[in-house]
């Protein structure tokens, strides 16, 4: 079992409502999207439930998608199919990526805060220079990431939702409880659990699972993305956002085309 396949079933209520469909997945990302050429190639690495990747099909774009949970991979692949839209969908890691038949995409994608889970910094340069090597030259990664320097100020602690979240007429308190280490490239614990509420009965059924992460700060991102090969090219990153999103360039493979 991998991370996110038990939550895979009750993901939806960590979603934002504006991210639970295929075009909010898509419009945010509309700067990135509105930049690439009609038909582009997209990988979205660790898709989850697919909203990104089925959003990025309906604008016309040939897709693939991965995530490193087989649950997360199997509701893509059903999100997918409900929305007929034709896009190839694989269970499989970063590392495994170049092994997979890939390679010359246009744009690779790796939303959310999937990058963290990398064990370490070795992993986390590892998985960004796996997934340089699936893009074209000219090609563009596109990562976003919350700002783990904000996460390790405040430090460990129980977080309960002020409100109840509803997803198809379900009711769940969302729960998160962070176990932050005292080195970055020191193991990290966030425990999420969602306690779904029967209306009828006013019983509880909670949902959850411990998953590692190995934060970093955004002047180290940025060391990644050069040591990959890639030329950073815009980020919203300031000390004060929750969330952040980079662009980094691939100018040419190394070794490959005269880099």
């Amino acid at each position: 079992m991998t991370g996110y396949d038990t939550l895979a079933e009750v993901y939806d209520w960590l979603v934002p409502d504006e991210l639970l469909t295929p075009e909010g997945s898509v419009a945010a990302f509309a700067a990135v999207v509105g930049a690439l050429r009609p038909g582009a190639r997209v990988l979205d690495c660790a898709c989850g439930t697919g909203q990104l990747a089925v959003g990025l099909a309906l604008r016309g774009f040939d897709v693939v998608a991965c995530d490193a949970s087989s649950a997360m991979a199997a509701r893509a692949l059903g999100l997918a199919r409900e929305r007929d839209v034709g896009i190839a969908v694989a269970a499989c890691t970063w590392e495994e990526l170049p092994d997979r038949g890939l390679g010359d995409f246009d744009a690779v994608l790796c939303a959310g805060n999937s990058l963290t889970h990398a064990a370490g910094s070795r992993a986390r340069r590892a998985a960004i220079a796996a997934m340089a090597r699936m893009l074209r030259p000219g090609g563009v990664l596109v990562l976003t990431s919350r700002n783990w320097e904000r996460v390790r100020a405040d430090g460990s602690g129980l977080q309960v939702a002020d409100a109840l979240v509803e997803r198809g007429g379900r009711r769940g308190l969302v729960i998160h409880a962070w176990t932050i280490a005292e080195g970055w490239d020191d193991p990290h614990a966030l425990d999420v659990a969602v306690s779904l509420v029967g209306d009828d009965d006013g019983s509880v059924a909670t949902c959850g699972e411990r998953l590692l992460f190995w934060p970093f700060p955004a002047d180290a991102l940025d060391a990644d993305l050069r040591a990959a090969g890639l030329t950073p090219w815009s980020s919203t990153y300031t000390p004060d956002a929750e969330r952040y999103m980079v662009t980094a360039v691939l100018r040419s493979r190394p070794g490959l085309d005269g880099g």
